[in-house]
């Protein structure tokens, strides 16, 4: 069992859960998730000074980009946490891939959020990735904060990306602030809950803290009208509109996933951070109880419990070290008490743990419901394993996805053949790529799956960087993977050149489809087959939220 904290503090589990936000950051390619991520932290007073993006030659890195693919390329390329403390509230930040290449990354990083925040191009609205990230957070019920970024550029008229949120994710759409000007004439924003104009000024250009004058008032007030000047009339004709067809702000509807609230800004430039922050804390709810095999597990009566949904490899390579991220759901987490670890049913003691802040690592005496705990990993983890000081329930399992590009292993083509199987067993366990084995023919032909081909590009540079091997691969035909239900028979495709059965890595049926044409016709010409599109789709449909 978990050793109470004996340091005789007030530090009761109940306010612990109550002051902490556990949120993932969602978006399209290149809408500014890790430019918001920086400012976030930079508003949070975890950093001095925000990180480079990309086009800042100069600067270094963002915190949360560490990998050295992430830093060659520009882009995020995995999943990483970060946290701080700000006016009273403990902000775990789970910063995710934008790219669709890496979206499966995403998909397990939002089974550990109880939040999200969907950022948007003011100039592109809802485009694809962002309305893919949004099923999977309507799947499990999460909030979600909408932020239009990018207004320091011209862009789309607020009412137009209200509407199309609307028509295209079918949720309310509640502006809870409104910008004032735009562009190069991008002013501030009028808090519409606060009554208040927040003007922003002062500050170094993006990389420090903006200020902001802030004067009180409703919209018809003299003092907003002097305030917003030339562009009072926009704004307020604008206002009218909302107040008149709008939906009305209930907090209630957020935190059940059947509102958004909106918020516009400039992540680049910082207008408009502060103002979401400050709303976000107020808003964004707390861990709660969470689906398990058993019912719902409450963060504060049940005792420690928590599972993992990332596994990372080689974050220090001179160490060689595997780290599992451990999302905590119930009770406290305290370092060197022993737990159990449900699949196996051993006993693990809780060492060698640690607070993730993107690939900086501290020491952690104790830990709460919300908070992400990096725990050494000797080979014993897999992604949605749990770890209970109860020991007789599971928490909803972490499912995977379809790949839609898949490849072909030339072992052949590889000296180093240890080195390649300890490589890909390693990374494949981290769930960066999908393994499958075709059995035909008496010896398995390994195959890699993965939701799009920059995915094999960081196996390649990983495996070479980490473990010393050129990987070969050649292209497959196939472009999606089902998962059969109930009973199955893989003879049905033995002769079949556009379905293949094969072995995934937990040793379960999947059949792979050229198209999902071949899919339909298969499924036409027997009746008794059920396919899924994800290998745990029982488990998914249950929403881990309260």
């Amino acid at each position: 069992m978990t050793a109470p904290v004996a340091d005789g503090r007030d530090r009761s589990i109940a306010r612990e859960v109550a002051r902490r936000r556990t949120f993932a950051i969602i978006s399209h390619p290149d809408a500014g998730k890790t430019t918001m991520t920086e400012k976030l932290l930079l508003y949070g007073g975890a950093l001095r000074q925000a990180g480079a993006v990309r086009g800042q030659r100069a600067a270094r890195h963002a915190t949360s980009d560490w990998l050295e693919l992430e830093k060659q390329r520009g882009i995020s390329v995995s999943s990483s946490v970060l946290y701080f403390e700000h006016d009273g509230k403990r902000v775990n930040i789970l910063d995710t891939p934008g790219h669709q290449d890496f979206s499966e990354d995403t998909y397990r990083t939002l089974m550990a959020a109880d939040s999200a925040v969907m950022l948007m191009d003011v100039a592109k609205g809802v485009e694809e990735q962002t309305r893919k990230l949004f099923q999977v957070c309507r799947l499990r019920h999460i909030p979600i904060f909408t932020f239009v970024n990018k207004m320091d550029r011209y862009g789309r008229d607020g009412l137009d990306l209200m509407s199309e949120i609307e028509e295209l994710l079918g949720i309310d759409a509640v502006p809870v602030n409104w910008p004032i000007g735009a562009g190069s004439d991008f002013r501030g924003v009028y808090d519409r809950l606060g009554e208040q104009a927040l003007l922003f000024s002062g500050g170094e250009h993006g990389r420090s803290k903006v200020e902001q004058d802030v004067v009180k008032g409703s919209i018809e007030s003299d003092a907003i009208r002097a305030a917003l000047g030339e562009y009072y009339d926009d704004v307020a004709e604008h206002l009218e509109l909302l107040d008149g067809a709008g939906a009305r702000f209930d907090l209630e509807a957020v935190r059940a996933g059947k509102q958004t609230p909106m918020f516009f800004g400039s992540a680049l430039t910082n207008f408009g951070v502060r103002p979401f922050l400050e709303r976000f804390i107020d808003m964004a709810p707390c861990p709660h109880a969470r689906l398990s095999d058993t019912g719902r597990v409450d963060p504060v009566e049940r005792p420690f419990s928590g599972f993992v949904f990332k596994i990372q490899a080689n974050m220090e390579p001179d160490h060689r070290d595997r780290i599992a991220f451990l999302r905590v759901c119930s009770g406290r987490f305290a370092k060197g008490a022993s737990t159990r670890h449900v699949r196996t049913g051993k006993l693990f003691r809780l060492t060698k743990s640690t607070l993730i802040m993107g690939k900086d690592r501290a020491e952690v005496e104790e830990a709460y419901p919300g908070d992400v705990v990096g725990i050494f990993d000797p080979g014993l983890f897999r992604i949605g394993d749990t770890l209970s000081d109860e020991g007789d329930f599971s928490y909803a399992g972490i499912p995977s996805f379809s790949p839609e590009c898949f490849m072909r292993v030339e072992v052949a083509a590889v000296l180093k053949r240890k080195s390649l199987e300890k490589g890909l067993e390693e990374l494949v366990q981290e769930g960066a790529v999908q393994l499958f084995r075709d059995m035909r023919g008496g010896s398995a032909t390994w195959m890699l799956g993965a939701m799009g081909p920059l995915q094999f590009d960081v196996m390649k540079h990983r495996l070479k960087g980490e473990y010393g091997v050129d990987l070969e691969l050649s292209p497959l035909p196939f472009k999606l993977a089902r998962w059969p239900q109930g009973d199955f028979d893989p003879e049905i495709f033995r002769y079949s050149e556009r379905l293949r059965v094969v072995l995934d890595q937990q040793g379960r049926h999947a059949v792979l489809a050229q198209s999902t044409w071949d899919l339909d016709r298969a499924l036409e010409r027997h009746e008794e087959l059920v396919l899924s599109e994800t290998a745990e789709p029982a488990l998914f449909e249950g929403s881990n939220q309260g």
